[in-house]
């Protein structure tokens, strides 16, 4: 590989991230890692995809998305409406018009149920974080969630010690008796690409990132997903992604780092 087409992880899961995205969808997106794939998507592949911000506002232009956090005004420049936190999620993500959620997490489990809200330790001693934001509600009501986090075995567990955000609950059909909508489709890591079973709904490995080994990708989680028998390559970014990342999304590495 040449340098002028080196990138880094980061970049990777933003391009694998946008991949997820389709021209004419509407999306909920969170915090992080998912602001900079949406945008990536919106100016690539997918220019007529609705960008939505929990907190009220509807697909703005910022020239810079590497601000300080979505409550920054600076991320809303030229966004076609601004309203409020209740009005974005009550009327139109309970409404069913979002179709896809786009969010991190502190801790996944085998069936994507989502932890934002406490750790535990084996002492019985918790640590809280900032809990659901929007997240709750945007996992529960859109068609389909896809979810970023970094691979380790602390984040990638059997069990979450706590469900902020449902996936498939215990699996099978549980979350399609509680009339919940959708459920997850993709988890991106740092080493791999998960979608899950259509029939089971645990976790199944799609594709593994270039220079990664499958006994990488599993001794870093604490369960076992499914395996198919043919695994291929994550797609790496194209040139034109990395430009972008670099130059116009995030310039100052807010989200990707320094």
């Amino acid at each position: 590989m040449t340098a002028d087409l080196e990138y880094t992880s980061f970049e990777l899961m933003a391009a694998a991230g946008a991949r997820e995205l389709k021209d004419g969808e509407i999306v909920g997106v969170g915090l992080g890692l998912p602001v900079v794939s949406s945008f990536l998507a919106k100016r690539t592949h997918a220019p007529n995809m609705t960008i939505l911000l929990e907190l009220g506002v509807v697909d703005p232009e910022p020239i810079d998305v590497g601000v300080d956090g979505l409550s920054d005004p600076r991320i809303w420049y030229r966004a076609k409406i601004h309203t409020s936190f209740a009005d974005m999620l009550g009327s139109v993500l309970h409404k069913g018009l979002v179709d896809v959620g786009f969010l991190g997490g502190l801790e996944i489990d085998a069936y994507g149920n989502l932890n934002t809200t406490l750790l535990g330790d084996p002492k019985g001693k918790f640590r809280r974080f900032t809990g659901s934001g929007g997240g709750n509600d945007i996992a529960s009501c859109a068609r389909r969630t896809v979810v970023t986090i970094r691979h380790e075995a602390r984040k990638l567990n059997e069990a979450v010690s706590f469900i902020t955000s449902p996936g498939y609950l215990r699996g099978g059909d549980e979350r399609q008796k509680l009339g919940l909508c959708g459920g997850p489709s993709r988890l991106i890591t740092d080493k791999a690409v998960f979608g899950y079973d259509p029939e089971s709904k645990r976790m199944r490995l799609e594709s593994i990132h270039p220079n990664i080994t499958l006994e990488d990708v599993l001794v870093n989680m604490s369960f076992q997903p499914i395996v198919p028998e043919h695994l291929p390559y994550t797609e790496p970014p194209t040139p034109e992604q990395i430009r972008l990342i670099r130059e116009e999304i995030d310039p100052h590495k807010a989200y990707a780092g320094g």
